[in-house]
């Protein structure tokens, strides 16, 4: 499964950046320039990965229609996972307004992926089912997200792994109360 979908490497020019274990702590430098106040800054870091693994993925699922975009998978697999889960549901997993969730459900709609029927409890709320080919679909796209995980994250060493997810999920729960 390895090589269906290759990795992209993502470098410009021919000055790689590489920081040994023992200088973590030491200013980083790109391209010969220091990053000034972004050198300490999470957001900063959180942005970039997020561009990297992003056009990562997206490279990886080219040939998917769920390609790009932010919200569509997450929307996909919680449906395929929750048969019947209301929009307002996603919408708040997503930690986004209702009308932008709206969006990304019309597109998995108009792809066939998902389908949208009226609620039975309530005949005003609508209730989100999978299709069969976005089911085919969200297993593919499991697939694709394990091996990213597996290949684009080889450089974080196993025993780091575990304690870096603990952090990320630690500061996402927590953002997410900041939120509220």
């Amino acid at each position: 499964m390895t090589d269906r979908y290759p990795p992209r490497r993502f470098q410009r020019g021919s000055m790689a950046t590489t920081v040994p274990d023992d200088q973590d702590d030491q200013p980083i430098t790109l391209a010969g320039l220091h990053i000034d106040v972004l050198d300490g800054a999470f957001s900063w870091y959180i942005r970039s990965l997020d561009s990297v693994v992003s056009r990562d993925l997206d490279h990886r699922m080219a040939h998917l229609d769920i390609a790009k975009g932010k919200g569509k998978i997450t929307t996909l697999l919680l449906v395929d996972d929750y048969p019947g889960v209301r929009p307002s549901q996603i919408a708040e997993v997503l930690m986004r307004d209702r009308p932008a969730t709206g969006r990304i459900i019309d597109r998995l709609v108009q792809a066939g992926d998902i389908r949208r029927e009226t609620a039975p409890e309530d005949q005003r709320a609508q209730a989100l089912f999978i299709t069969e080919k976005g089911h085919a679909l969200a297993d593919e796209v499991r697939g694709i997200i394990r091996e990213q995980e597996n290949e684009f994250f080889d450089f974080i060493a196993e025993e780091d792994r575990a304690q870096f997810m603990r952090m990320l999920k630690r500061a996402y729960l927590n953002m997410r109360k900041k939120l509220e």
